[in-house]
């Protein structure tokens, strides 16, 4: 508890200091982007529409989570929403004008959310709060995990107007939580709030209204301790074996192929680590001396 509240007191700290930042000063900043050291928090902002995407901000976030992607100090993301709503789906405004030149996020790996139709190369958590419906919900999906606040609430929301599910949220929600559950959640469009999220699975940590953000960088922040390598490919293998492996056989054989590489990169120097005395009797601090710089702010 007391890494969290100085992870908390630090970022609130940073926005502080930097009174020029455009958190919210203009509507135009549709995606907010934070570097606090190696996590990189991504901020929907669009706070007077519930944070629902339209295809210019769909573009900016898919752009900003590419960046991500590619800045190699950048270890975890953190993808989260401006104004107490984590995004309310796709903006039924601009979907009531629709024009079928507009599209439907055909590029590859792009849906009507952003970047939705493929896996986020490195780890991202999702701080859920107030709403995360219909194409949100899809949002905080595509995420590896889910931080939701006790207040908070998921659902498949766009049950109610015809609009399908186009940014995987058939595939990977019931992956998470099984076939009758998300059926359950598909089909009637109800309301799933926190706790009985956190039950199924869907949500990975339960919190009190208004730390969802700064519970899920701390999240973010323990990720970044582990050796990356090693990280990454079992993240990568445990996707394979949910989503593409044909058979128990294929998905041990994916495993073995996508981590060999993987223990002379970085086991052989982890068990010197351990034979030197760091991390015995199950400790998980001090695995390294990784020093955190300054927040870095930009905007998309």
């Amino acid at each position: 508890m007391l890494v969290l509240e100085r992870n908390i007191c630090k970022f609130k700290r940073a926005i502080t200091a930097n009174r020029s930042c455009r958190i919210c000063s203009s509507a135009n900043d549709e995606i907010l982007v934070e570097k606090l050291g190696s996590v990189t928090t991504i901020g929907i902002n669009r706070p007077q529409k519930r944070n629902c995407i339209n295809k210019a901000s769909a573009s900016k976030l898919s752009r900003a989570i590419l960046e991500f992607e590619e800045d190699e100090s950048a270890l975890v993301g953190v993808l989260h929403g401006i104004g107490g709503n984590f995004c309310a789906g796709y903006d039924l405004e601009e979907l009531s004008g629709f024009d079928p030149d507009m599209g439907l996020g055909d590029e590859a790996g792009h849906g009507p959310m952003g970047p939705t139709r493929r896996m986020i190369k490195k780890p991202m958590v999702a701080a859920i709060s107030g709403y995360a419906v219909a194409g949100g919900m899809e949002l905080a999906l595509m995420c590896d995990l889910r931080v939701m606040e006790e207040t908070a609430i998921m659902g498949i929301f766009c049950r109610r107007f015809g609009v399908p599910l186009l940014d995987g949220g058939t595939v990977r929600l019931q992956a998470l939580v099984g076939l009758s559950r998300a059926l359950d959640l598909i089909l009637t469009g109800r309301a799933i709030k926190a706790k009985e999220a956190f039950e199924w699975g869907l949500a990975n940590r339960l919190v009190a209204c208004g730390t969802g953000l700064g519970q899920a960088i701390n999240l973010a922040t323990s990720l970044v301790k582990f050796p990356q390598a090693c990280l990454r490919a079992d993240r990568v293998s445990t996707y394979n074996s949910a989503f593409n492996a044909g058979s128990h056989e294929e998905a041990l054989e994916f495993e073995k192929n996508n981590a060999a590489h993987v223990v002379l990169q970085e086991s052989v120097a982890g068990a010197k680590q351990f034979m030197s005395g760091v991390g015995r009797h199950g400790k998980f601090y001090n695995l390294t001396d990784r020093k955190q710089t300054q927040p870095i702010k930009s905007k998309i």
